[in-house]
C-alpha cells in the first residue's frame, strides 16, 4: 500500500512539474489523474503484486534506452557514410508474447527504435512483421528482439 501511495504522489508531482503550475488545485488534479492512470494499468499487470513488478519494468525501460541509443548511433553512422550500404527489408518475427497489451508494447518498442518499424501483426497474432533499415541478417535481428524486448516484456508483465 505504501508503494501505491508513493506512486500516486510521484505521478502527481510529475504532473505538476510537466504543467509548470504549482498550485493546490493542480496537485489535486494530478492526484486524480494518477488514480485514473493506476486504475487503467492495473489490469494488464494481472495477479503479480505491484512492488515486485517495479524492477522488471525498470529493466525493460533501461533496455529500451540502451537499444534506442545504440540504434540511433548506428543509423547516424549509416546515413553519414558516403556509400550508405543499406539492405532494407521486411522479416517475420514469431511472437512468444500473447496478450494484446504485450504485442502492442513490443510493436511500439520496435517502432520507437531507429532503423526498425513494426508493419503488421498476422491475423492469428503469432507473427509480427518488421521493416528493418539493415536486413542483411534477419535471424540476428530476430534473436536480438526475442532475447531483449520480448523476454523483458514477459518478465515484467506475466
Amino acid at each position: 500500500m505504501t508503494v501505491f501511495l508513493f506512486s500516486l504522489l510521484l505521478l502527481a508531482i510529475g504532473w505538476v512539474a510537466v504543467t509548470g503550475s504549482v498550485s493546490l488545485l493542480n496537485l489535486v488534479f494530478g492526484l486524480l489523474l494518477a488514480v485514473l492512470a493506476l486504475f487503467i494499468v492495473r489490469t494488464p499487470f494481472g495477479d503479480k503484486s505491484y512492488p515486485r513488478r517495479i524492477w522488471p519494468v525498470l529493466s525493460l525501460a533501461a533496455l529500451f534506452l540502451k537499444e534506442l541509443s545504440l540504434s540511433a548511433w548506428k543509423v547516424t553512422l549509416t546515413v553519414l557514410s558516403p556509400d550508405m550500404k543499406l539492405k532494407p527489408g521486411i522479416f517475420a518475427f514469431p511472437l512468444t508474447v500473447t496478450s494484446d497489451f504485450e504485442i502492442t508494447l513490443l510493436a511500439n518498442l520496435i517502432t520507437l527504435t531507429p532503423g526498425t518499424l513494426s508493419v503488421d501483426v498476422s491475423i492469428d497474432r503469432r507473427t509480427l512483421y518488421v521493416h528493418a533499415l539493415d536486413c542483411s541478417d534477419p535471424e540476428a535481428t530476430r534473436r536480438n528482439i526475442a532475447n531483449g524486448f520480448e523476454r523483458k516484456i514477459m518478465e515484467a508483465f506475466r
